[in-house]
């Protein structure tokens, strides 16, 4: 079972955030001895551009135009990062909460890699299909205050956000474990820490884990050396 660990906070796994994913990441150790974790630091990876030859390289694909060279040398990078996330068999992502959203390095990733073609189709009636499928993502989150419930709910633009766009392209089953409130003081946080641990290590050990590979796409099939049709 290999595992994509998306951290998403400029404090990598020194992060509040991230001391709730390393404790769900050590129970699942504990639980499957051939879990592979691949952890892809946002904030310190060299993302590849959403722009320039890139932008013109993903409206050639929607056209149907061939790529030149300088085109294709470009496009690589976009499709190494799709064919890196299109790999796991399940996802964790380590985010706190900025401004009520992601922070910027998270969105960026996500630019980079829903793409048509790749991670989501349209089918002849203009319908999207999503080409993730058979796959889990969890999402450890960290926010100032508590968006569980009353009037702060409304202002929480992170599950809602992680759930259409990764629903978008096929996942489903995502599960929330978010850490709050962080910013009241010191005593708030620790209990809030605690209780988070506690329900991921519970989470994990209610759960059957299981590799999605035989139920889903083959991996030949992945989109890593040729998108799929855009349009079928």
């Amino acid at each position: 079972m290999n595992l994509l660990h998306i951290v998403a906070t400029p404090r990598g796994l020194a992060s509040n955030t991230a001391r709730v994913s390393s404790a769900l990441l050590e129970e699942l150790h504990d639980k499957y001895e051939g879990l592979s974790v691949h952890t892809l630091d946002l904030f310190n990876a060299s993302l590849p551009a959403v722009a320039g030859t890139n932008i013109e390289a993903k409206y050639m694909l929607m056209t149907g135009q061939v790529f030149d060279e300088a085109t294709a040398n470009s496009w690589t990078h976009i499709e190494a990062l799709i064919s890196q996330f299109l790999q796991a068999d399940m996802y964790l992502v380590t985010t706190p909460m900025w401004n009520f959203s992601i922070p910027y390095a998270l969105k960026y990733y996500i630019d980079a890699i829903v793409q048509p073609g790749y991670l989501f189709k349209y089918d002849e009636t203009g319908a999207p299909h999503g080409l993730v499928v058979g796959k889990r993502m969890i999402c450890v989150t960290s926010r100032g205050g508590d968006y569980s419930d009353g009037p702060m709910k409304s202002y929480d633009f992170v599950e809602s956000y992680l759930r259409a766009i990764f629903g978008f392209v096929g996942l489903t089953d995502i599960h929330f474990i978010n850490v709050q409130p962080m910013d009241i003081s010191l005593e708030v946080r620790h209990a809030a820490q605690k209780t988070a641990i506690t329900a991921a290590r519970a989470f994990v050990e209610t759960t059957v884990w299981t590799s999605s590979r035989a139920d889903s796409v083959e991996e030949s099939d992945y989109p890593a050396l040729k998108p799929a049709s855009i349009i079928e």
